[in-house]
């Protein structure tokens, strides 16, 4: 079912706030899928995901060129994939609002002189929560 990024009910947003890895799915440059798992932060306020990586990283390589990512969640019958826009900054604000995020939901991650961030705007979500 889609549901629309810019109005998420309660039961929505509990299970994004759940600790779950997911994976994410960003594209190579012949435009076959990398997917690898991940911890990741949402933001409802800017309907952003927000991932930690480092300079290198092949996700991160895949999120500089642009075009389009997903993450999905998934815990028995409730799954959500979020999807949109991708970016990868090493912009100091971006990158401790990512870790933020992550340290949120999961755990206070080690530091990194290498830290990137990267984003998905998210414009479609499709699952059931």
């Amino acid at each position: 079912m889609a549901l629309d990024p810019t109005s998420l009910d309660d039961s929505i947003l509990e299970f994004l706030g759940e600790r779950h890895l997911a994976t994410l799915t960003t594209l190579r440059a012949d435009g076959s899928p990398h997917v690898v798992p991940v911890g990741f932060g949402y933001e409802a306020s800017d309907q952003t995901v927000r991932v930690i990586s480092f300079a290198g990283s092949q996700k991160v390589v895949n999120a500089m060129r642009g075009g389009r990512a997903a993450v999905s969640q998934v815990d028995g019958g409730r799954w959500l994939t979020l999807e949109g826009t991708v970016t990868a900054t090493d912009d100091p604000v971006r990158v401790a609002a990512a870790v933020a995020a992550y340290a949120a939901r999961y755990r206070e991650p080690s530091d990194r002189p290498d830290r990137i961030a990267i984003e998905i705007r998210v414009d479609r979500i499709l699952g059931r929560a």
